[in-house]
């Protein structure tokens, strides 16, 4: 009986032991949730249905490769791109010509193996093989032809392929999530039968408004805009309820592009970046995403792309811009890098990418979920944005320009901003030492009274813009005292400089103890003052000041150092105690964040000609500083470091400030008070 007992205990332990030994000596992490991810990798290719022999010269070795030299957090490949063909051998969707190896069976098994979080790159609304196969579900224009890429938000795309597509690439793949791609941007208004039906049954008007000048048509692209959540949500619902964990965005969607509340249950907000002027596209989208209360993170191309589209590869230096200015507004970082026509990847490309994980992977815990800090609002206006645009959602009519414009001047005057839509100013605007209103010719009745009452008690306001200037004539201390002069040349002159800017200019009069701001001159010479351009004027305990003159859209494609420096010195005139003030350098924009117990101040090199467009590629950087910088703090701190670099630095603390040099900041440095 011992002897049977010891002898099941040995072979218990036997069991035991051969289990330690059987084990893998590194165990597989778990995939991260898109929620922990700062870093990932995304390929796609749009396959089309000509590619005969996709996966032909993609290996298993190759993705390995990439995986164990790189180490992304997730990686999100192509499945299915605007072209509507599957580079995989799907049994639901629409087949390319061939497929000699499934990429997308290699990438699931590479991926679990490293505990990588797989992604497919899915297009949604646009699919040209599904319209092509059933042209009533195309999108009708407004001259009654079908439109080739989007489909119809009220054809049953959706539910007879996308759905079920997407439930294939759960059930037979395993994928943790989808970047859907196509979305938002791509919409157009819809004059099918179907939208006309709805649009009655919704507002009572039996006929669809074909033209901005009809008085309906503002009700009509507000209409295009509620299908687009409906079916966005319907997805949404959908697939999570077939999978709860299945992670999924919408390309742009509560973007700038789609400037709105989040009403949808995505999991994750994301967005692929401008190829070209990318430094500063980053600076402005990762600031609208930021409060938008979602976990996020922004893509940038690996390649520039010119206007006749020719196509060149970044280095990592212009990579590392780009990542910096989303790193530090707190999001994370996505860089997209080409697959060829069979699916494989390029492997000349891993070193790059390798310099841009170990660039994000050196920030991550000085960045990662960061938020900002309250300091410079700038207005977003949903209303004003709405008022203006005569598109769903897209971009392409320069509406956002001005404001684009004016941050980028705010940036480069190393101001700390955040871009907040009414939605995230309403009952908080008391915590802004300075909201900002650039060039908004509409804001709703309520909310601009929110914004005068936020200055009659101690708030200040800065106005910028011809039109605007108008909304608050009363309270900027101005009057209107000619028409408005359409864009033109405008010589503008301040602190005995003159310089020259095309927009329209509102004629005004400064009312009794009104401050000059700048003036207005009828030629390139200061003795020919030709107006007011801006106020200063006290609003209740509170300031407000106004430039009459509309300039945005020119800084954002004609900068100036004066411009810059007129837009600072409105700032300057208001809002006189920022917690963090940075000098030696108009090159560096600076972030105010707090990290649990940690205040921190980015700094970001934007120097290099990121901004030209005759320019796709660049391998150099200058260095900037030394730079002085005064950051106001309740208690003498135990120590200051300077990271990634992970270095002291000398400070003193005098009279509720630390005050320090940074010697040199090469694209990316973090201030971080202990």
């Amino acid at each position: 009986m011992l002897f049977r007992k010891y002898s099941l205990l040995a072979f218990i332990g036997f069991l035991s032991l051969s289990g330690a030994l059987a084990q893998p000596k590194n165990e597989v992490p778990p995939r991260k949730r898109r929620a922990d991810c700062w870093f990932g990798l995304h390929f796609d290719f749009h396959a089309a249905k000509s590619n005969a022999k996709i996966g032909e010269t993609l290996t298993v070795g190759m993705l390995d490769s990439v995986l164990a030299t790189v180490r992304p957090d997730y990686v999100q490949v192509d499945c299915k791109g605007h072209p509507g063909i599957s580079s995989y051998p799907t049994s639901v969707g629409n087949r390319a010509a061939g497929y000699v190896k499934d990429p997308l069976r290699l990438w699931r098994d590479v991926t679990a193996k490293h505990g990588v979080a797989l992604y497919v790159h899915y297009s949604g609304v646009i699919d040209q093989e599904a319209i092509r196969q059933h042209p009533d579900w195309a999108i009708i224009n407004a001259e009654g032809k079908p439109e080739h890429r989007p489909t119809s938000l009220h054809s049953p795309y959706a539910d007879n392929l996308m759905i079920p597509q997407l439930k294939e690439l759960i059930t037979e793949y395993g994928i943790d999530g989808a970047w859907i791609d196509g979305e938002c941007w791509s919409l157009v208004p819809d004059y099918s039968e179907a939208s006309r039906q709805k649009f009655a049954q919704a507002t009572g008007l039996t006929g669809l408004p074909r033209s901005p000048d009809d008085p309906n048509y503002k009700k009509f692209l507000e209409f295009n805009r509620q299908a687009f959540r409906q079916y966005l949500n319907h997805y949404v619902d959908e697939l999570h309820q077939f999978n709860p964990r299945f992670e999924l965005t919408s390309n742009w969607a509560f973007s700038s592009y789609m400037p709105e509340p989040v009403t949808v249950n995505l999991d994750f907000l994301s967005g692929d970046l401008a190829a070209m002027n990318s430094v500063n596209s980053a600076a402005f989208e990762a600031r609208v995403l930021a409060p938008q209360g979602k976990s996020w993170d922004l893509m940038a191309w690996s390649f520039s792309k010119q206007r006749d589209g020719g196509t060149s590869a970044k280095t990592p230096v212009q990579l590392h811009q780009e990542a910096a200015q989303i790193m530090a507004v707190g999001g994370g970082f996505e860089s997209y890098f080409k697959q060829n026509p069979d699916a494989s990847i390029q492997p000349w490309t891993i070193p790059a990418m390798k310099s841009i994980a170990d660039f994000a992977r050196a920030r991550q815990p000085y960045c990662q979920k960061a938020s900002a800090i309250p300091q410079i609002a700038l207005l977003f206006s949903n209303a004003g944005w709405q008022h203006r645009t005569g598109n769903v959602y897209r971009h392409g009519d320069g509406v956002l320009k001005p404001m684009q414009g004016i941050l980028t001047a705010l940036l480069d005057g190393q101001h700390t901003v955040e871009v907040l839509m009414e939605h995230h100013l309403r009952g908080r605007m008391g915590e802004y030492g300075l909201i900002v209103i650039p060039e908004w010719a509409y804001l709703e009745p309520a909310f601009k009274g929110e914004l005068v009452e936020y200055a009659h008690q101690g708030g200040k306001l800065l106005v910028v813009g011809a039109e605007a200037i108008k909304l608050f004539e009363k309270e900027s201390g101005v009057t209107v005292s000619a028409p408005l002069e359409e864009k033109k040349n405008q010589w503008i002159g301040f602190d005995k400089q003159i310089f020259g800017m095309v927009g329209a200019y509102q004629p005004v009069t400064l009312n009794p103890g009104t401050q000059a701001l700048g003036s207005m001159y009828s030629r390139q010479d200061l003795r020919f003052p030709a107006g007011a351009l801006g106020s200063v004027a006290a609003c209740g305990r509170g300031k407000m000041a106004g430039i009459a003159m509309n300039f945005g859209v020119s800084y954002h494609e004609s900068q100036t150092a004066a411009g810059r420096d007129l837009l600072s010195k409105a700032v300057k005139e208001l809002f006189t105690h920022p917690v963090v003030e940075v000098k030696g350098s108009h090159l560096v924009h600076v972030t105010l964040n707090r990290l649990g117990n940690k205040t921190t101040i980015n700094l970001v090199n934007t120097g290099g000609p990121h901004a030209n467009p005759n320019v796709l590629s660049y391998s150099e950087v200058p260095p900037v500083g030394p730079l002085d910088v005064r950051i106001r703090y309740a208690r003498k701190p135990a120590k200051v470091m300077l990271q990634p670099e992970n270095k002291a630095l000398d400070f003193r603390y005098d009279r509720g400030q630390i005050v320090l040099t940074v010697p040199r900041v090469d694209i990316h440095s973090i201030v971080v008070i202990e």
